[in-house]
């Protein structure tokens, strides 16, 4: 376990040295969680008490509409937080669902250990801003796609910044996430 929190230690370091003092006060306030494949971390219409950070596995993150069409909103794995996050911060109840791809590792942290954190560490607290910062400027990238851009670009550009996750993901829910059929993106890889 403790190399576990060693590489959470490392996570918030890539943008803030913590002292030894304050990573002590930091640690406890997280939880481990673990998952199988298929085993849902949130479910629409439950309340949503974490957010999530990857430790090892993968996860969908998805909302079903009024038709039962479901909707990808994110694929996370290693080193991604996760959540419901308006669900979290309203403490209301959830309507992404988040499943497990993989068997899956996490570190858990609720709204209210958040905060006492962010007040007492300051570092902490920027670290949580410029990751917030971070997923705006993606969901906006990821809305334009699919505003701007061709479905075969979508997957050029998911291939080109994710390689990893296209080895990972089966290639059914590329598509929907991508907006096509299983069909097309057959074509965009022949």
């Amino acid at each position: 376990m403790e190399n576990k929190f060693h590489s959470l230690r490392q996570h918030f370091e890539e943008l803030y040295s913590l002292t030894d003092e304050e990573w002590n006060f930091i640690e406890p306030h997280f939880h481990f969680k673990t998952l199988k494949k298929h085993q849902f971390l949130i479910q629409a219409g439950q309340a949503v008490n974490f957010e999530y950070w990857i430790i090892n596995g993968l996860v969908k993150a998805y909302h079903i509409d009024d038709k039962g069409k479901e909707h990808i909103l994110q694929f996370a794995m290693e080193k991604y937080w996760v959540s419901d996050h308006c669900a979290f911060q309203h403490q209301e109840p959830g309507t992404i669902i988040v499943d497990c791809l993989e068997d899956s590792e996490f570190f858990c942290l609720s709204l209210e250990d958040r905060e006492k954190i962010c007040l007492a560490v300051p570092a902490v607290a920027n670290f949580f801003r410029v990751k917030s910062n971070h997923g705006y400027i993606n969901l906006q990238k990821r809305v334009l796609s699919l505003l701007t851009m061709t479905a075969e670009d979508r997957y050029q550009y998911l291939v080109t910044k994710l390689p990893a996750l296209i080895q990972r993901v089966p290639k059914k829910l590329i598509a929907s996430y991508l907006g096509v059929s299983r069909e097309t993106l057959s074509r965009f890889n022949s």
